[in-house]
């Protein structure tokens, strides 16, 4: 199935003002139908991916995230989320990004890109954006792009990373140290099947942005490719 169903959005509204272990116990099978049906909906999406990407994820099911909250170091102690979420990872080395979609009663959204650099990527990235920052900006800048996610998200530095001036020409871009977009989605499309296909959009639009991003991940300023 490719709709998220009324039923599943009326679960996580009735979650939301009954967030306790309780209560979910006795509406367990209320989360299990509406489960399957997010799996349907994730199959869904990741065949359509795979036509157009190479997506390592194996299947709908694997692409979805917990329910349960860890709890742990939160002053939130809700033992569940209230919304349902999954992501894809690109397959091989030579393919970086993932695409990521997120589904609630009233936020839906679609996202993707580079959450968590390691410090080795993220210095190539640095490297590779100082020496030639124009190829990012014509991305950024592109008329899709901003159709789309309007501008590049994520978390930055407040001055310059080390090893770089604060006076750089593409400081502005050599700060961030996430690389994300987002598409947020009306939730009045959650009942239909036009919500798969705005993530499925959503999701082909930031392929330059991934495209060049897996590039500059893969090879040296020279342009050759690592090892």
């Amino acid at each position: 199935m490719s709709i998220i169903t009324k039923k599943s959005i009326k679960f996580l509204e009735d979650l939301t003002k009954n967030n306790n272990r309780d209560w979910f116990q006795e509406n367990k099978k209320r989360y299990e139908e509406a489960h399957q049906n997010l799996i349907e909906f994730s199959d869904k999406l990741l065949k359509r991916l795979n036509t157009v990407d190479n997506i390592e994820t194996p299947t709908g099911k694997k692409a979805l995230y917990r329910i349960y909250r860890d709890v742990r170091f939160s002053k939130d102690k809700s033992p569940y989320k209230t919304w349902f979420a999954g992501g894809f990872k690109r397959a091989t080395h030579q393919l970086r990004g993932g695409y990521y979609f997120h589904i609630e009663p009233t936020s839906v959204f679609a996202a993707g890109g580079f959450w968590g650099p390691n410090k080795e990527d993220l210095l190539l990235i640095r490297k590779q954006i100082q020496a030639d920052p124009a190829p990012l900006r014509a991305i950024l800048e592109s008329s899709s792009f901003i159709k789309h996610f309007g501008s590049l998200g994520g978390e930055q530095l407040k001055t310059a990373p080390k090893g770089f001036e604060k006076d750089d020409p593409a400081i502005d871009l050599l700060r961030y140290k996430q690389f994300l977009v987002s598409k947020e989605i009306s939730p009045e499309i959650l009942n239909s099947e036009k919500l798969i296909d705005e993530i499925e959009k959503s999701f082909l639009a930031m392929r330059p942005f991934f495209d060049y991003m897996s590039e500059i991940l893969t090879t040296n300023l020279n342009g050759e490719p690592l090892k």
